[in-house]
């Protein structure tokens, strides 16, 4: 599939094709399907330019699957970095080179702004992931561990 692929950079203009797969997302994550909120919140990023969100397109023009990048900073480095947030591939576009398509070119975009790094996260049981990720050159942190503190909004 990937010759056949079409990555563009998205816009609002394309809200209504993210907003299902950012909700898809949040569901393979154990989060109940919401699409009000799902496209609320891809709305937001894309208005107050707070995220680069990639979209996937078959052969046919349908978009199989997305990834969303939020630049931050490595004080450590004193460098920019980009955090690759989310990435997805609708099922049955999976095992098609769409997520690694997805990872390539989120590269090049990291690459052709000045990112010095880019940083993912992802669950310890997913391991079809983790395989892609090391076959791109990805590197597992062994050296810190992530904490999260959840805040009342």
């Amino acid at each position: 599939m990937t010759n056949t692929l079409r990555i563009e950079r998205a816009t609002l203009a394309q809200l209504d094709t993210v907003a299902p797969l950012f909700d898809a997302y949040r569901q393979f994550y154990e989060q109940a399907p919401n699409l009000p909120t799902a496209r609320s919140f891809i709305a937001d990023r894309l208005q107050r330019n707070e995220s680069t969100i990639l979209l996937a397109y078959d052969a046919q023009g349908l978009a199989v699957g997305f990834c969303q990048m939020y630049a931050s900073f490595c004080s450590v480095e004193a460098a920019p970095i980009v955090v690759l947030y989310d990435l997805f591939v609708s099922p049955v576009a999976r095992k098609t080179g769409v997520g690694r398509a997805l990872l390539l070119a989120a590269r090049t975009h990291a690459e052709s702004h000045g990112f010095a790094r880019m940083d993912l996260t992802t669950a310890k049981t997913n391991t079809t992931a983790q395989a892609l990720y090391r076959s791109l050159g990805w590197v597992k942190d062994d050296v810190f561990d992530a904490y999260n503190l959840p805040l009342k909004a």
